[in-house]
């Protein structure tokens, strides 16, 4: 009996020893995440119970900053509004975008290195530079797009001058600057195993078959990653309106960031921004918990076993 539990008692140590390192290497993760997301999350809870300008001392208001946003604040809906138009125009589209734009990189052609670089190299730009650029193709009269336009004898468009274009416009940036996607798809493409295409290709499935049924059920984790990571980022938008539209025209521009931005370092109602900033994260979160929810509907594990 004493020569069974010996095996178990010397894997039960190594057990114990290897879960106390693993433990002592996490505490700088658990610390970085305690003093650099929650406390500041806790912070900025504090702050939005206040009145603050950040020159004075803050005055406790209770909820009283949420009730004004909900029931004065002549900027909220539509601030709620653009900001989800937006994401769900980027989302799709980025996601669209990249995917397809990894499958043709994945393929042997010539001179492939270079053209990941090129569709790589938006994401890595400073982002003013990229918006400055985009006013120039957005410009109403010597625009390159308005130029395209006039040439085949359409009127031209006002991109980010008219309330109905200006959020289509600014998601087509967005799309454009989904580098980082293509790179994580085309390392997802390269991953997929070339076996289940070759049976496929056997039994006769064409080449949209392969895709949907192959390609498509394989990359489900990636595509939930950067699923998440682009609603995430573009529900956070804000580069866009301060660059080029200032929020408008009107209202149509004017994303809850923007309107966070505007409230803390135009107005000096930090208190009041912090409310605001609760209020995104609040729709960020509900957004994630309903992608993480249904997510074990529709990703496939190459295992078989269920999330």
């Amino acid at each position: 009996m004493d020569t069974i539990n010996k095996p178990l008692e010397r894997r039960s140590r190594i057990f114990s020893s290897e879960a106390r390192v693993a433990y002592i290497c996490l505490i700088p993760a658990f610390l970085g995440l305690i003093f650099l997301t929650y406390v500041p999350l806790l912070g900025v809870l504090g702050i939005s119970l206040t009145n603050w300008t950040g020159l004075k001392s803050p005055k406790f208001v209770g909820f009283d900053n949420y009730i004004t946003l909900f029931t004065t604040d002549p900027y909220l809906k539509d601030s709620i509004l653009a900001t989800i138009y937006f994401a769900v125009l980027s989302v799709v589209g980025s996601m669209i975008y990249s995917l397809f734009i990894a499958m043709l990189l994945n393929r042997k052609i010539p001179a492939r290195g270079i053209f990941r670089a090129v569709f790589y190299v938006p994401f890595v730009l400073p982002a003013a530079a990229i918006y400055v650029g985009w006013s120039w193709l957005y410009e109403a009269n010597f625009g390159f797009f308005n130029f395209l336009l006039s040439e085949v004898g359409l009127r031209k468009v006002l991109f980010i001058a008219d309330s109905s274009y200006v959020v289509p416009s600014l998601s087509l940036i967005s799309v454009w600057l989904a580098g980082n996607l293509i790179v994580i798809f085309l390392a997802g493409l390269q991953n997929v195993p070339s076996v289940y295409h070759e049976a496929a290709e056997m039994d006769g499935a064409n080449g949209w078959n392969r895709f949907w049924h192959i390609t498509v059920p394989c990359m489900t984790p990636i595509i939930f990653y950067n699923l998440l990571m682009s609603l995430i980022a573009n529900l956070q938008v804000v580069t866009p309106a301060l660059s080029l539209t200032n929020g408008g025209p009107g209202n149509s521009s004017r994303f809850m960031t923007y309107l966070m931005y505007d409230q803390a370092f135009v107005n000096y109602k930090l208190g009041y921004a912090c409310a605001t900033t609760f209020i995104i994260f609040a729709i960020l979160a509900a957004f994630t918990a309903v992608l993480f929810k249904t997510s074990n509907r529709w990703i496939f594990n190459e295992g078989g076993d269920d999330k």
